[in-house]
């Protein structure tokens, strides 16, 4: 259905040539096509059905993260949102049609400046009035940060925005109206969008501070099955978690690209370093890749893409197995966006590293994609609070996540070890999860632990589908080295003895390398020049030229006694 995306017109642009703006623009371009190509329905994003998790997991969605962070709002939370309630609002239905068609884009506006982590406490309210309500900031800390609303670039834009509901003044808590935020041309009455600065090295877009100035708009507006439930919810807090139903599976979905890139990284650098030479004391040029310093980071990268890639599959069926407590499905996906991630920051930056001066230059990719990485470690939740969240409920034993047996592997011996540890600890301290020892003894091990059990899980999946022992026994290493003193203590690996494993690994991954980077299967998607001498020069003659006729004036210098 996609196989022509690469090659489309709009993903062969060389965008480190155009303006900023031009390039926001590309990535709004983009995204529509992405939807027109895909042509989902309501009903697939609700359930996220295959068709869904192929658009969200196409590599395509790793060229341009500006594009996937339209398309992540756009799709899984506004379209997501909306859909579970068409069945009994079908005066929905034109405005989300229009949103699948991409006429209409959906923006997703929760978090405020003064409430991040804490979005639960958003103040911006909808007063209920004899017409509808009337949506209002009543501070500038209540403005909402930081989806793209600016009308800049020729499309409607609608929101999704989480107000306070008031009746009579009273606090009915959080829920969400649908707000027109601007048309093809202009912010629409009582509707402001400041938009905010660049982020260095990654691709721009649009990223906004939006406030709303006494916003009239009609009960329709309430996105609710019963648009005159205004009740008091008995619990808040779940009701809240109900409304924002989208955000477990969009902390899945966000992931997806990142396996992607580092799969791009991977093969980019084992590509580089296997046709970049230098001449030593001979006069035979040596391929960079014959060093291990060079190797080491390209086999753990590949290896990490391959394990990743034959994983996300897995929890992405399991995450939409409705039978699962709700909780579990969560507590998965804040395993693997935290796994995901940290392996991103530990792959990347190191091969793009050991492609010297070249790696750094945004045509190579591995630069702008590590900077536009940190952003997803915060969006649809940051990652360690995340994690401080569900270690917490882990160790409190409200639920448990299914971990492999701790006889199938070193790994799930960590993980179920570190897991039982901090539970013993947890049962030991004075006062318990609401101690000062909680959070000073505790807390600051919830994301290695959250890592760990990702690590046991992604290569349980790895040996149950086959990947090949080099591949796993890289992948192993790479794990080891998060926590050398665990391993060194209860599975008698001494440094030496980890080192030597490394080896052995290394060893017995370099003959298949070739065979690794192609199965990575994302050289369609690569377009960096430096990963042959072809594509370079072929670079080379498309960058802009500066030539001309100027002579220069030598001053002459006279020797002085």
């Amino acid at each position: 259905m996609a196989h022509h995306l690469p090659h489309h017109p709009l993903f062969t642009t060389r965008i480190e040539f155009l303006p900023t703006d031009d390039r926001v623009s590309l990535s709004y371009q983009r995204a529509r096509l992405l939807m027109h190509t895909y042509n989902l329905s309501a009903s697939d994003v609700q359930v996220c059905s295959p068709k869904y998790w192929a658009m969200m997991t196409d590599p395509i969605m790793s060229l341009d993260t500006a594009m996937f962070t339209v398309l992540a709002a756009h799709v899984g939370l506004t379209i997501g949102t909306l859909s579970r309630h068409l069945h009994k609002r079908p005066d929905l239905r034109p405005l989300v049609n229009r949103l699948l068609r991409f006429d209409t884009v959906g923006i997703y506006l929760l978090t405020e400046r003064g409430h991040g982590l804490d979005a639960f406490n958003i103040e911006t309210t909808a007063t209920k009035t004899p017409e509808g309500f009337i949506i209002n900031t009543p501070r500038e800390e209540a403005c909402k940060f930081m989806p793209a609303s600016t009308p800049s670039f020729g499309i409607p834009k609608v929101a999704l925005v989480m107000a306070r509901l008031i009746i009579d003044g009273e606090d009915r808590g959080p829920r969400f109206f649908i707000v027109p935020v601007c048309n093809e041309r202009e912010m629409f009455k009582g509707v402001e969008s400041i938009r905010l600065g660049a982020r260095p090295g990654t691709c721009p877009l649009d990223f906004s501070i939006t406030s709303f100035n006494q916003v009239h708009v009609p009960f329709s507006a309430l996105v609710s099955s019963n648009i005159y439930d205004h009740s008091l919810p008995t619990s808040p807090l779940e009701k809240w978690w109900d409304e924002v139903w989208r955000i477990p599976l969009g902390t899945l979905a966000v992931t997806a690209p990142w396996i992607s890139s580092i799969k791009a990284a991977a093969f980019i650098a084992g590509r580089y370093s296997m046709h970049r030479s230098l001449v030593g004391k001979g006069t035979d040029p040596i391929p960079i890749i014959t060093f291990r310093t060079q190797q080491w980071p390209i086999a753990h990268a590949t290896a990490v893409g391959l394990v990743m890639s034959n994983w996300f599959p897995m929890v992405a069926k399991f995450s939409g197995d409705k039978s699962l407590d709700h909780r579990v499905r969560h507590g998965i996906a804040v395993i693997v966006k935290t796994t995901v991630c940290r392996h991103f920051q530990r792959c990347v930056p190191e091969v793009a590293e050991r492609c010297g001066a070249q790696g750094t230059f945004e045509h190579n990719y591995m630069a702008r994609i590590e900077n536009d990485g940190k952003g997803v470690i915060i969006a649809e939740g940051d990652v360690l609070t995340l994690c401080i969240r569900l270690f917490s409920e882990l160790l409190l034993q409200r639920y448990k996540i299914p971990l492999p047996d701790p006889s199938e592997s070193l790994l799930a011996r960590h993980a179920t070890s570190i897991l039982e540890e901090n539970i013993s600890l947890l049962s030991s301290l004075r006062g318990g999860h609401r101690s000062e020892s909680f959070n000073s003894l505790i807390l600051p091990q919830a994301e290695l632990a959250v890592e760990a059990m990702g690590h046991a899980l992604a290569y349980s999946a790895g040996m149950k589908s086959g990947l090949p022992k080099p591949i796993l026994d890289v992948y192993e290493c790479a794990v080891i080295r998060r926590d050398p003193a665990w391993y060194s203590e209860n599975a008698g690996l001494t440094r030496i003895l980890q080192r030597i494993r490394e080896d052995e690994a290394i060893t017995s991954t370099l003959p298949h390398l070739d065979t690794y980077l192609n199965n990575l299967a994302i050289e369609e998607y690569v377009s960096a020049p430096i990963i042959s001498d072809e594509a370079w020069k072929e670079y080379h003659d498309a960058m802009p030229v500066f030539t001309g006729n100027a002579i220069p004036i030598h001053d002459q210098v006279q020797a002085m006694l």
